[in-house]
């Protein structure tokens, strides 16, 4: 059994399978509606239902409060129908953001690479070409793994046939751990997307700036190298936070094309460097490496900003201090249902980031 769902203010109606969210069903059908965390912890879903009635599902009473309920709001990525619908979700529209409709995938791992102690990066040879943009994620559906994890796509749109994971070992991580101790090449997997509102603003020609910690530099490398593949000719700039020599990877791929392409920046930054590494680069936290290279001045810059929750809050308190409006700072945001726990205890400044 199917029911019709109508997006105001988009005037779109769509089809939503029994069981089916309906953010699920608004994805796959090309209409982007608000999201993160997918769990029901994050209310960035968090819609009106004018007419028609929903099973509210797994939302947390937290992130949908029992008197919200009563005046007919729902989490998207938790209700699905009962009836026919029509909802208002409050959707900005922005003139770079693609759209690229949700789709399910078979792939095959066709590499296995440990480029860290912790970090592997795995590439994945998909049945046909995902249609993707720039700083997109998927979700990766593992063998004997309950629930799918969200990755972000290192590789350029340009090359959807193969994606590319940088997959960081979390202690006690299933599907990590899955990821470093079993997978093997020649395993199948299923992933879908892509996700995500996370993308370069191509329509503003200032420069950009991206401020990454350490397997937060996947979204930027594929960012950067669709840039560069366009001949887009601003300035573009990569700080990439690790702890020491041991955790720096893809260094050489981003001083290749800082040689290459003169409108590019790349500098890694160790915060925690060990007795033994030879290193006369920058150390310090991102955040400081980018006061330093900037001088405390980001103005006419567009910041992109992806690492751990610290990182990130570091970074919007520098890019701040250093005059750059909270229009001009992007983040990833994809979050599990841990990260969305945390996000809820965010400082109310950076609610809207």
């Amino acid at each position: 059994m199917t029911y019709e769902v109508t997006i105001e203010p988009l005037g779109e109606t769509i089809e939503v399978e029994e069981e089916q969210t309906i953010l699920d069903a608004a994805l796959r059908a090309g209409i982007w509606l608000p999201h993160a965390c997918c769990h029901g912890l994050c209310a960035t879903c968090k819609v009106q239902v004018v007419d028609g009635e929903v099973e509210q599902g797994d939302a947390s009473p937290f992130a949908l409060m029992d008197f919200e309920r009563d005046e007919g709001k729902c989490l998207a990525c938790c209700a699905t129908p009962m009836s026919d619908l029509v909802i208002e979700a409050d959707i900005d529209e922005d003139p770079d953001a693609e759209v690229h409709p949700v789709d399910d995938y078979r792939g095959e791992v066709i590499a296995i690479e440990s480029v860290t102690p912790t970090v592997k990066r795995v590439v994945i040879e998909l049945d046909r070409a995902l249609s993707f943009q720039a700083g997109q994620y998927i979700n990766l559906q593992l063998p004997k793994i309950d629930k799918s994890r969200a990755f972000s796509l290192a590789n350029a749109p340009s090359d959807g046939q193969r994606v590319e994971l940088q997959i960081r070992h979390v202690p006690g991580g299933e599907a990590t751990t899955y990821v470093h101790e079993r997978l093997a090449v020649g395993d199948k997997v299923d992933l879908t997307g892509p996700y995500g509102r996370f993308f370069v603003r191509r329509s503003d020609a200032g420069g950009a700036l991206f401020l990454a910690g350490g397997t937060g530099v996947s979204s930027p490398k594929s960012m950067i190298a669709d840039l560069l593949e366009s001949g887009d000719e601003r300035q573009i700039t990569l700080i990439h936070g690790v702890r020491n020599l041991s955790e720096l990877y893809d260094n050489r791929h981003f001083a290749a094309l800082a040689e290459r392409h003169a409108n590019f920046r790349y500098l890694p930054v160790l915060s925690e460097p060990e007795g033994n590494d030879v290193w006369s680069g920058e150390q310090g936290f991102v955040h400081e490496a980018a006061k330093r290279l900037y001088d405390n001045d980001f103005r006419g810059l567009k910041a992109y900003l992806c690492g751990p929750p610290a990182m990130i809050d570091a970074c919007i308190t520098t890019l701040m201090q250093g005059r750059l409006f909270e229009r001009d700072i992007h983040m990833e945001k994809f979050l599990s249902a841990a990260d969305a726990a945390q996000d809820s205890q965010r400082s109310p400044l950076f609610k809207s980031i």
